[in-house]
């Protein structure tokens, strides 16, 4: 996976630390972004979701004329308020997506925590 190592280093993170947040082995990671292993399918949309980017680039999938070929990987809103909210993160532009992304990790993360309490 070519760009693993790229988003995860963008990230601060170390391989274990991303390990963790999958429940894998640092040598997993390790593995993956050396090319000596390939993750199954679901943990590929697992890092896309968590990275906010697609399979494609995770695995630098490029076509024959040498431009990225990306797809979308498409969630539904549950409910009318799940999809009022992406309606209103669609329209922010990318730093403002960033940082309501940061600040949603945060608290997600500080729930996590004190659930495991």
């Amino acid at each position: 996976m070519k760009n693993l190592r790229t988003l995860r280093e963008e990230r601060g993170l170390s391989q274990q630390k991303l390990a963790d947040q999958f429940c894998l082995s640092q040598q997993s990671i390790y593995k993956y972004e050396n090319g000596l292993a390939e993750p199954d399918f679901a943990t590929l949309k697992q890092f896309a979701s968590f990275f906010h980017t697609t399979v494609d680039y995770l695995i630098g999938y490029e076509t024959a004329d040498g431009t990225q070929e990306t797809f979308t990987i498409t969630l539904m809103p549950k409910n009318f308020k799940e999809a009022h909210h992406l309606e209103l993160y669609q329209k922010l532009g990318n730093m403002a997506q960033t940082q309501l992304d940061n600040f949603l990790e945060t608290i997600v993360k500080k729930e996590e925590d004190t659930i495991d309490k």
